[in-house]
């Protein structure tokens, strides 16, 4: 049995396309109110008309690298007065360029900080500040977009996973701060967990990628509406990925 959201809140980041628009469409069928973070009202403003519910929805103008669009954003769900009870952090980049190509050695400095500025940094920073309203909530949910590329283990391996080096470091320290915040958070009931959505027909994921956006997602909010969910777990389709 999954939980139902009627009455609670959910804030997707990166919620204008892929992954975060069909979060976004498939929270908001289940009952919950969504909050879609974009960077772009515009653009938003289209996704959001592609809810099945848009009146039980709203457009937040958030960057999660800038400090300020956070505040404010964070400020304009607790003065909605609907209770928070989901984080998904979706918002993501890869900059790496070429993912045939071991990026390791040629990066630039420019390129690894702003990977980790939105992957990373940014990530950490909304949770923060946004975890105070999650922590009124009676069940929250932290669910952290991540990536098997991310893992310490396959890589380690050897697994034929793409060497893009910014990408991957950002989503392995992503992970940890998964470890990390499922700990510091065990005792207050909040559960966290980091997902690896698979190859994915997304703009980064191209159309070369086996798995349709629905398709990937379903599993991942069957996942975070689980009423046995666990804490501090890495799972793809319901298998737990190695860290």
């Amino acid at each position: 049995m999954n939980v139902t959201g009627t009455g609670t809140a959910a804030l997707i980041t990166g919620a204008n396309r892929g992954l975060g628009l069909e979060f976004s469409k498939q929270l908001n069928q289940r009952g919950y109110f969504v909050f879609m973070g974009v960077r772009d009202l515009e653009k938003g403003k289209n996704a959001l008309q592609g809810l099945a519910y848009p009146e039980r929805a709203s457009l937040l103008a958030l960057d999660v690298t800038d400090p300020v669009s956070v505040e404010r954003a964070v400020g304009q769900i607790n003065s909605s007065g609907i209770p928070l009870q989901i984080l998904v952090n979706n918002a993501g980049v890869m900059m790496d360029g070429d993912i045939m190509k071991d990026s390791t050695t040629d990066i630039s400095s420019e390129r690894l900080r702003k990977t980790f500025d939105t992957n990373f940094f940014g990530l950490v920073d909304l949770t923060n500040q946004v975890l105070p309203t999650l922590l009124r909530s009676a069940a929250p949910r932290i669910l952290n977009i991540s990536s098997d590329m991310g893992s310490l283990q396959l890589h380690a391996k050897q697994h034929p996973l793409a060497r893009t080096f910014a990408y991957n470091s950002s989503k392995a320290a992503l992970n940890m701060y998964t470890i990390h915040l499922a700990n510091a958070l065990k005792e207050k009931n909040v559960k966290v967990n980091a997902v690896h959505p698979g190859w994915v027909k997304t703009d980064m994921g191209s159309e070369y990628a086996p798995l349709e956006i629905p398709e990937a997602v379903e599993p991942m909010v069957a996942f975070l509406l689980s009423e046995d969910l666990g804490t501090g777990k890495f799972v793809h389709r319901g298998e737990e990925v190695a860290w």
